[in-house]
This record gives structure tokens, sequence and C-alpha cells, in this order.
């Protein structure tokens, strides 16, 4: 019993964070491999069930792993200032590599259209592309995100600041912003005039402007889970990593479609 004491006191005795033994890394890995066969069988077979099942499996997977996270964080106390320090360096450089993710696809847009090839028309936009009108949806949508930017600092500052009711207010109107933004690019895809099989300028735009939704649509649920911890009372004005870490993220799904909107929207048309 008294080595049993010794050790548990030697394994809390420094301001590291040995994680403990966890299924849900294994549950994540068959989750992930269930899912994408599920996608294989539903592109051949028109069958989603195998889809649904691994679907469930990584949803049930992340709240488990994330409520894991929020308790070690918050009630086990194990989130100190260096493995915060560590956590920070850590979402740093995810950052980081999402911006080379989207480097790689405004290098293709740009190749492309600098030295459009003859087989599109050698022309940008190629022919018979219609393209959509930046002053339209496209500039509503910048508007939103930008507004969006202002509020997610707001909700930062309120937090720091210990004010909890402007806290609440600024992160639920920076949600309903999200929200309304991945409507608008919805119905601009249902009316789009082109489709991504049409030649490089579809491919390019679809694939950067749908990797940019599909963010938001992460950054969204990010700040949706940091409402709900924010309301079980799980931050505090000094210890609030896990809202800074969805504030930086909004900020960088923010700066990427402004590049996005110059650059494809506007330039590119």
């Amino acid at each position: 019993m008294n080595m049993i004491k010794l050790q548990m006191k030697i394994n809390f005795n420094h301001p590291y964070h040995l994680v403990d033994y966890s299924p849900w890394p294994l549950t994540g890995a068959i989750g992930t491999m269930t899912l994408v066969t599920g996608m294989v069988k539903w592109f051949h077979n028109f069958n989603i069930n195998l889809l649904i099942i691994g679907y469930l499996i990584v949803i049930l997977t992340m709240y488990q792993w994330w409520r894991d996270i929020c308790r070690e964080g918050t009630l086990q106390g194990k989130h100190t200032i260096l493995v915060t320090k560590g956590l920070r360096w850590g979402m740093i450089l995810f950052i980081v590599s999402e911006i080379f993710f989207f480097v790689s696809f405004f290098w293709a847009f740009f190749h492309k259209s600098l030295s459009p090839n003859v087989e599109i028309g050698a022309i940008w936009p190629p022919t018979g592309i219609n393209t959509f009108n930046p002053f339209q949806i496209p500039l509503l949508n910048t508007i939103i995100l930008i507004s969006s930017g202002v509020t997610i600092t707001w909700a930062h500052h309120a937090m720091m600041e210990n004010n909890y009711s402007q806290c609440t207010k600024s992160l639920f109107l920076t949600i309903i912003l999200g929200i309304y933004f991945t409507i608008l690019q919805a119905y601009e895809y249902l009316e789009a005039p082109f489709t991504i099989a049409d030649s490089i300028y579809g491919s390019t735009f679809f694939m950067a402007t749908g990797f940019h939704g599909l963010h938001v649509m992460i950054g969204t649920m990010f700040l949706i889970i940091c409402l709900i911890r924010h309301l079980n009372e799980h931050f505090s004005s000094n210890h609030h990593f896990g809202f800074e870490a969805a504030a930086w993220y909004w900020h960088f799904v923010d700066v990427v479609w402004l590049f996005l909107y110059i650059s494809i929207y506007w330039w590119g048309n």
C-alpha cells in the first residue's frame, strides 16, 4: 500500500501531463476505418448502412474523448502552466499546417489562371464558365465572417474581464454568424452555374471553397463546445486555453476566406 501511495505521489509531483490509458484512440481508428469503408460501399453499392455505423462510432468517440479532456483540464487540474504552453505550441503548429494545406489550392489556382492552357481556351476563366458575381452572396459572406471575427474578439476580452453575460452573448452571436455563413454557401453551391467537373476552374473553386466551408463547420462546432463549457463555468479569466484555441482557429478561417474572396471570387473573375 505504501508503495502504491509513493508511486501516486511520484506520478503527480510534476507539472507534466502523463496521459492515462484510454480506449478512444482505438475506437476512433475503428470508427474512421468503418466510415471510409462505408463511403466506398456507398459509392459502389449505394448502401449507407456501414457509413451510418462509422459516423455513429466517430461521433461517440469524439464526445467521450472530449469529455475526458474537459475533465482533465478542469476537475483533475492536469492542464498546468507547462502543459498549457505545450498545447499552445501544438495549436500554433496545427494552424501552420492548415495554412500550407490551403496554400496548395491557391498554388493550383494561380498556376492555371496566370498561364491558362490552350485546352481551356487560353483565357481565364475558361471558355463556357459563368462565374459568380463577387458583389452578391460572396460579399455578404465576407461581411458575415469579418463580423464574426469582431464578435469572437469581443467574447475573448469579455472572458478575460470575467464578464460572464457579455461573453455568452458574443459567443452565441459568433456561432449564429458561422451557421448563417454555412447556409449561404450551401445555397450558393445549389445555384452554381458550373460543377467540380467543369475544367480546372470548377476543380480549384470547389476544392478551395469547399474545404474552407468544412473548416467553418468544424470551427462552429468548436465554438458550440466552448459555449457549453462556458455555461458550465469551465473557464476563468486566466485559464481558458480551450476557448483561446477556438478563437485562433476562427481568426484563421476568417483570414483564409479574405484570400479566397480576393483571389478566386474577385480577381479570378
